[in-house]
């Protein structure tokens, strides 16, 4: 191998089941339609298994102003309401340093 191949050679790293499911409902629930409507349905697939589901919806579930409702086929309906310009003003004095955690799904 050359010296630019070898350079060009890319390290892949894989995602965990859990990533995996939290991306697909985190796109779902960031979709327009989703937003436009303060609602999103997910659906369970088959190749979803149980702990990485029990996980995801756990975080989901622990997230303030979400509500969930399960349905008979096994999908969640999740329903949130639009926050107010008043609940997202931080005043700077309330500010403190926190370390930055990732997204809980």
């Amino acid at each position: 191998m050359s010296k630019a191949q070898k350079a060009k050679q890319v390290v892949r790293v894989e995602m965990s089941a859990v990533e995996r499911l939290g991306l697909r409902v985190s796109s779902m629930i960031n979709s327009p339609r989703a937003q436009e409507r303060c609602s999103a349905v997910i659906h369970r697939l088959d190749t979803d298994r149980d702990a990485e589901w029990e996980e995801v919806m756990g975080r989901i579930a622990e997230t303030d102003g979400v509500s969930m409702v399960f349905q008979d086929d096994g999908g969640v309906l999740l329903e949130w309401e639009v926050q107010s310009d008043e609940d997202r003003v931080v005043e700077l004095g309330e500010v403190e340093a926190v370390e930055e955690e990732p997204a809980p799904f």
